[in-house]
């Protein structure tokens, strides 16, 4: 190494003091290279190189066996939740919708086309709903609730005046009449009373909603030694009439509400399963709040040294470190793995309210545990990248991202005008183009090969134009985005798969940060007989490598 001038001086006691500014500079230049090769290494090198035990490995390692046990746990509690949910309402389908059969136009609503059937539908709910506790073999009954009405409100919406001579004579205001009747009224009795809100003007009549409460409880719950859920079942059953074609649907929805269950008590012994419950919850919260703290951790000791990295390059190289070398210190499964860790938190904290009938959010618990667990399972590839011949995936995909996501913006904009131009022209004559939502799904399957021959078999040939316009459309939209957009969308991936083989053949390219820190030997506490077992458990990767991979 090359010295700089060095100045003596004479000491009391007769001694020699060297000053040598190069050599301070060589030995703050050789720490910041250890501890920035430190910082890059692999948890197994890392212990290797000063037996720092990998705390975050391991709790990585746990977190993932134990959320993924909680979310199966769970899930099969959800799963019989909704399963209820679903049977009850086949169950008031069958009871309160005469002549249900559930096959008819949208599986989603009965048809009816004459006034006498109007009626005896309209009869036949009120009269099952006041013989209901001697139909339904459920355990469903009427609502208790003292603090509002109870029984069944039947609403007229029409317009208030329609005339139907040689001119229609039409005023647009609407008028809404209401009835309301008990269970424990007669048969007969409820008609008497509201025999002037029954006649309906059918060319006046835009719907009749019939609506009520009923009142369950899942004993399913019991068989997995749990406390059983109790359910306020808000009933509707509309007739819709707003389209006055001829065709009335009826519709029914079940809007079921978990409610505290009043004055329970089992007999029986009861294991204290929901304890146990809330124990493994509190463990799993506990887990994941130390990985977000030792992620955390991990960042502000990143950012600490990159301001020493900087600062050093400024002083003493009077140069600014760029954008892609201070990029290198953030490290983005760190900040995955944080958010992770918040949403499972706020996931198990809803699930503890659930288990103690506090609450009833099960969308917002499965929306969070499950993209938490989601998260999860996606940060294992990063410990996947430590091994070389199974990172290419995230190299591929980080370097292809970019050019991805502007291909994908240009061919965006031919989906949205083939998928608005199919909405405007196909929608009348096609089930698939109904609305919005449909037309992209049907394109997206397209796109995939999905359903094609149904597709072009399916378009009404009641306008020969219309019939011809729908071939055109199909075949263009298919010859391009099959044979054109896909396979350019393709070619970007594999073009930046091949760029990512030769660079892993003939080396990455060096940045100045990788340049910094080949120009000092292996790290000081590393035996040499040591590196044959960290080559087999961690691979050797450049910068970029630890880049991409966010090591």
């Amino acid at each position: 190494m090359e010295l700089s001038v060095v100045s003596r001086s004479s000491g009391v006691d007769g001694s020699v003091r060297v000053t040598n500014s190069k050599i301070d500079r060589a030995e703050e230049a050789a720490i910041l290279r250890d501890d920035l090769k430190f910082y890059f290494m692999s948890p197994c090198e890392k212990y290797n190189a000063r037996k720092q035990i990998p705390w975050k490995l391991g709790v990585q390692i746990l977190k993932i066996i134990i959320i993924t046990l909680q979310l199966v746990l769970f899930g099969l509690r959800n799963q019989t939740v909704v399963s209820y949910k679903e049977e009850t309402t086949i169950t008031f389908k069958q009871l309160f919708i005469k002549s249900y059969t559930g096959s008819s136009e949208d599986e989603k609503s009965h048809s009816i086309y004459t006034q006498k059937d109007v009626y005896d539908s309209m009869n036949f709910v009120v009269h099952q709903y006041m013989q209901f506790k001697n139909l339904s073999v459920g355990a469903i009954s009427y609502s208790q609730d003292t603090s509002e009405f109870e029984g069944l409100e039947m609403c007229r919406t029409q317009y208030k005046e329609v005339t139907s001579t040689d001119i229609f004579h039409i005023n647009p205001e609407m008028e809404t009449n209401c009835l309301k009747v008990n269970s424990s009224d007669k048969n007969n009795d409820w008609k008497l009373v509201n025999e002037s809100l029954l006649g309906l003007d059918f060319y006046r009549l835009i719907d009749v909603i019939i609506t009520f409460k009923l009142k369950g409880i899942n004993l399913q719950a019991i068989r997995s030694l749990e406390i059983p859920d109790c359910y306020d079942f808000y009933v509707t059953i509309t007739f819709d009439n707003q389209g006055h074609s001829g065709l009335l649907k009826v519709f029914l929805n079940n809007d079921a509400v978990i409610s505290e269950c009043n004055n329970w008590n089992i007999s029986a012994s009861w294991p204290n399963s929901k304890y146990f419950l809330l124990v493994f919850d509190s463990f799993v919260i506990l887990v994941c709040f130390i990985s977000a703290v030792l992620c955390i951790r991990s960042i502000i000791l990143a950012r600490r040294l990159l301001q020493r990295f900087v600062k050093f390059f400024q002083d003493h190289y009077e140069r600014t470190v760029c954008e892609s070398d201070k990029n290198e210190f953030i490290n983005m499964w760190y900040i995955l793995i944080i958010i992770s860790d918040l949403m499972a938190i706020i996931g198990l904290v809803l699930k503890m309210e659930i288990q103690t009938k506090n609450l009833a959010s099960y969308d917002c618990c499965s929306i969070l545990l499950g993209t938490s667990t989601l998260m999860v399972w996606v940060g294992v590839i990063r410990y996947l990248g430590y091994f070389q011949k199974y990172n290419v995936l995230i190299l591929t995909m980080n370097a292809a991202l970019a050019k991805v996501l502007r291909f994908c913006c240009c061919a965006g904009m031919l989906y949205l005008g083939y998928m608005f131009c199919g909405w405007i022209v196909l929608g009348p004559y096609h089930k698939k183009f109904e609305t919005l939502s449909t037309v992209a799904e049907c394109l997206f399957s397209l796109v995939n090969g999905d359903d094609m021959f149904a597709t072009f078999a399916q378009i009404q040939q009641k306008s020969i134009l219309v019939w011809l316009f729908s071939r055109v459309y199909l075949y263009t939209f298919i010859a391009l985005f099959i044979y054109m957009v896909l396979s350019l969308f393709i070619a970007l991936i594999t073009d930046s798969y091949e760029t990512i083989k030769k660079y892993q053949a003939e080396g990455f390219p060096v940045t100045d940060l990788e340049r910094f820190l080949k120009e000092c030997e292996d790290f000081p506490h590393l035996e040499k007989e040591e590196e044959s077992n960290v080559s087999f458990l961690c691979c050797k990767r450049s910068i970029y490598e630890t880049t991409v991979l966010g090591f």
